[in-house]
């Protein structure tokens, strides 16, 4: 029985295992036999700990190669990946461990103190140590590890990764992704944006996220192709490194940082074939300005942790401003009546819902919230409201779930509410996203404060600073009286939007 992730990303190592597969930072390189090498080591090394087929292993560590073979390793041992943003604090981690309950947690050695208390309290079983340069526990422990282990046999059905996307309510949910999902989205979209074994991408995106890793990196292995490996975005070392590149998946903010780049110009980008942009709505202005200075369109795309990629603008063909082209093959899309769920006419706007086979098999412990959003025929309605444009392109135009995207990370309101509104003299709070030239869109907070107690916005960013990973903060806070509501009660964002719109405009 076959182990259908793991045979699809290591479909090259017959006959490309001595071929690069990642060039680092510092220049050191990592051939395709030494990446499965380690992935099989540390394969071994997840099954004896004990770890079973369907058991989650958490990581929550710096970017380096070895989380990639963390991922593929527990691929292989059957296991459930479980990414983890290092940027979370502590009491955001104790959330995930008592959730998901996995059985592994790997996390960085300068938090192993605080962590491993955490991770025994909520039943981890084994808790191991990896630092950015690919040192600790992990690392000592797998020099004794097998590299000849066969992947333990899964079906398509079965779980392979979940990844963790904030409610509305607050409270985080995690995704379930199959074997089949990913491997379907991963084979489409290496045949869409043509990427063979002569591409070499330019990888800068975190892997935490379902960008930099079931996108970008999925598709990187089943082309078998090359990587430049960046362990974030560094817009200088990226204009160096785009001449040896073919393709570039970013989200918005990459693009607005490198056109301040004077090197940016159609003779430093002629090796190039390919850029890509999602995670967030790239602006129009964006789009035009890389297209006057590069000669390249950027390749919009459209998708989500529930669903991995659901729409793209053709590889041939026009690159709309403002669209993100048309469904995936395999992947029903229908925009519908937010209430109703009648499929509106042509041309309007309504609720985009989707269905496929890249689809979440649904929501971890969460049976209820799953057929909430759900229709009947296994239509997901994934909140962002959408519209077709003449040539059937999608259109994103807003998102009916108050979703903000800054720097393409997704942050929910509700949850930074909480935080602030813990605040002691703080009455209540409203979050909100304003224009932001560099991120997409920047976090507002506007707070009401007890007038009969001094609170000061040192107090309130310290407190948040405490609870929520940096790029959560409000980039802007401001004082109000009162927030504005309607007839019901219900708090006015749009009015608030309109008030303080321009806050970032000098950015």
């Amino acid at each position: 029985m076959p182990n259908p992730l793991a045979d699809a990303l290591t479909i090259s190592k017959s006959t490309d295992s001595c071929k690069r597969f990642a060039e680092l930072e510092d220049g050191n390189v990592v051939t395709y036999a030494e990446f499965f090498d380690g992935a099989r080591q540390i394969a071994s090394l997840i099954t004896s700990c004990g770890i079973k087929p369907g058991d989650r292993v958490a990581v929550m560590v710096e970017k380096s190669i070895a989380v990639l073979q963390t991922y593929l390793g527990s691929v292989m041992s059957g296991a459930a990946f479980l990414p983890l943003n290092p940027a979370y604090t502590d009491s955001e981690v104790r959330f995930f461990l008592q959730d998901a309950s996995p059985s592994l947690f790997i996390c960085d050695p300068a938090r192993q103190d605080t962590l491993s208390t955490s991770a025994k309290s909520e039943g981890v079983r084994d808790v191991l140590t990896l630092d950015a340069n690919g040192s600790g526990s992990l690392k000592n422990r797998i020099h004794y590890a097998r590299r000849d282990c066969d992947p333990v046999p899964r079906s398509y059905d079965d779980l392979a990764a979940i990844l963790y996307t904030s409610g509305t309510t607050g409270r985080p949910k995690g995704a379930m992704l199959s074997h089949g999902s990913l491997v379907s989205n991963a084979a489409t979209l290496k045949s869409l944006w043509r990427f063979t074994k002569s591409d070499v991408l330019l990888h800068a995106l975190p892997v935490h996220h379902t960008h930099g890793l079931f996108v970008a990196t999925n598709v990187a292995l089943m082309a078998g192709c090359s990587l430049l490996y960046f362990q974030k975005f560094d817009a200088e070392k990226i204009v160096r490194a785009l001449a040896r590149a073919t393709v570039m998946m970013g989200v918005p903010t990459f693009y607005t940082r490198l056109l301040k780049r004077e090197e940016i110009s159609k003779s430093e980008l002629s090796n190039m074939r390919l850029f890509i942009s999602g995670s967030a709505p790239l602006r129009t202005e964006t789009h035009r300005e890389w297209e006057r200075r590069t000669g390249h369109r950027i390749l919009e795309r459209y998708g989500m942790t529930e669903a991995n990629m659901i729409a793209s603008i053709p590889y041939d063909g026009p690159r709309k401003p403002g669209t993100v082209g048309i469904p995936l093959p395999g992947v029903q899309t229908r925009i519908c009546d937010p209430e109703t769920g009648r499929i509106v006419p042509e041309g309007e706007i309504g609720m985009l819902e989707v269905r496929g086979s890249g689809m979440f098999s649904g929501y971890w412990n969460m049976p209820d919230k799953t057929r909430r959003e759900h229709r009947e025929g296994g239509f997901f309605m994934t909140g962002d409201l959408a519209r077709v444009d003449e040539d059937s392109f999608l259109a994103i135009e807003g998102r009916a779930k108050d979703l903000i995207i800054s720097g393409g990370m997704n942050i929910y309101p509700k949850e930074v509410e909480a935080v602030i509104d813990d605040v002691p003299g703080i009455l209540e709070s409203a979050v909100f996203a304003a224009p932001h030239e560099d991120f997409g869109e920047g976090v507002v907070a506007a707070v009401v404060a007890d007038s009969e107690v001094e609170v000061t916005e040192r107090e309130i960013r310290d407190h948040i600073a405490a609870n929520l990973a940096k790029y959560k903060h409000p980039k802007h806070i401001a004082f109000r009286k009162f927030l504005p509501r309607n007839s019901m009660g219900k708090v006015q964002k749009t009015m608030l939007r309109d008030e303080h719109g321009t806050v970032f405009a000098s950015c």
